[in-house]
């Protein structure tokens, strides 16, 4: 498929989901956009190698044509592109991500059942203050968790629910500020309760049509009762779901769009208590300014969940992890915090991963001082790479402090 093949979609300038096709008619791919004629359009760019990797190429060299579904509103895409992947699991959305670091949405299977975010690998042990709970339903998966935390909080003013307050209490702080139906002080029967969960399941399933009449009927019925409070609760309800206000999640979705006029910097460092308690991050400047939303935190893993003191296995197993998501635009250049061990295993995974993208290294002196920077780097770019540097340790050293005081885990 080319530019040209582009052309005769006609794609409209609107939010939606689109899906890749093979020649067997088979779903490649399923992504998510703002505009889906900026979005589509942006996977035929002369830079597309750098910006999404070789799995993205490989698909597009295999795609025919592409097909899209139109939404209303960003929110509504991103739920119906999870939706979508949860079914076809498209071969290059499965691998193009680390599936072990999926953010899915659980309902648990209780008389009043919470809505959690769980990492994918531990929904097999999920716990919630050392008493298990049974999961009812998973929706997912949400590559990004910033993402989904901007949606979580539109979702949760249109259908208030339960997280983890506990039944049969005071009213939980969300309940005052209405995030909560108050089911934990009696404010809400079970079946009411029971209906709103299932408002909710309906949209994270992407049937909003089916949703919104549900809501229709439930209204009329509340009418013809004389349940006029009630009728009225779900006519706002209504208004809501249809008048979606979405402006963080257009704004996040834009951000991910690839501007070959910005220069990018990604800078790692990595933070540990003598070789335990190990994290690293990722800090980002864009044209010489922090882009802080831009920012990843990792806590480091190690080979078979041992971590000790070897910075280099700490350093690939970050640049790994963030390779596999190639929903990240790429940087034009990578800083790391060493010296030319460091620059050699930043290289040896990029190679493995056919990416090219030049790494530099800032060395430091006895006070913890930028001392020099190892690599190729223009003249023009020396005062960014040591913004990234410093930003970054100063992240890193931040993130482990934090972990600490709130316990450790993995």
């Amino acid at each position: 498929m080319n530019s040209q093949d582009l052309q005769k979609l006609n794609l409209p300038d609107a939010p939606g989901v689109y899906f890749f096709i093979g020649p067997k008619k088979e779903i490649l791919y399923i992504g998510k956009a703002t505009s889906l004629k900026d979005r589509v359009r942006s996977y035929f760019s002369k830079d597309i190698a750098k910006t999404r990797g070789p799995l993205i190429v490989k698909m597009l060299e295999e795609a025919r044509t592409v097909r899209y579904t139109e939404t209303q509103s960003v929110l509504e895409a991103l739920m119906l592109e999870a939706s979508q992947i949860k079914k076809y699991q498209p071969v290059a959305n499965v691998k193009e991500k680390d599936n072990k670091s999926f953010n899915m949405v659980i309902i648990t299977d209780e008389d009043f059942p919470r809505i959690l975010v769980v990492r994918s690998r531990n929904l097999a042990h999920w716990k919630l203050s050392q008493k298990e709970y049974k999961v009812k339903a998973t929706y997912g998966p949400f590559p990004s968790s910033s993402e989904l935390r901007e949606a979580l909080k539109i979702i949760r003013k249109i259908f208030p629910y339960r997280d983890k307050c506990v039944i049969g209490g005071k009213p939980c702080f969300n309940a005052q500020i209405g995030l909560c139906p108050g089911v934990c002080a009696g404010w809400m029967s079970k079946r009411d309760y029971r209906k709103q969960v299932k408002r909710i399941s309906l949209f994270f399933e992407g049937k909003k049509d089916t949703l919104t009449k549900d809501i229709e009927k439930d209204m009329k019925a509340a009418a013809k009762e004389q349940k006029f409070e009630e009728a009225e609760k779900l006519k706002r309800m209504l208004y809501a779901l249809e008048h979606i206000q979405d402006i963080a999640l257009i704004k996040r979705d834009n951000s991910r769009v690839y501007n070959e006029n910005i220069f990018r910097i990604e800078a790692y460092d990595i933070a540990h208590l003598q070789g335990k308690e190990t994290v690293g991050v990722m800090v980002v400047v864009e044209d010489g300014e922090l882009n802080k939303s831009q920012y990843r935190k990792f806590k480091i893993r190690g080979k078979n969940n041992k971590v000790g003191i070897n910075d280099i296995a700490n350093l690939s197993e970050i640049l790994e992890r963030r390779l596999h998501h190639a929903e990240w635009t790429l940087p034009n250049l990578i800083v790391v915090d060493g010296g030319i061990a460091q620059i050699n295993a930043a290289e040896k995974i990029l190679k493995e991963k056919n990416i090219d993208i030049k790494v530099v290294s800032v060395v430091k002196d006895a006070h913890h001082k930028a001392r020099e920077i190892l690599g190729k780097s223009s003249k023009e770019h020396e005062r960014d790479v040591l913004l990234a540097n410093s930003e970054a340790h100063r992240f890193a050293i931040g993130y482990h402090r934090k972990l600490r005081r709130t316990g450790f885990r993995i």
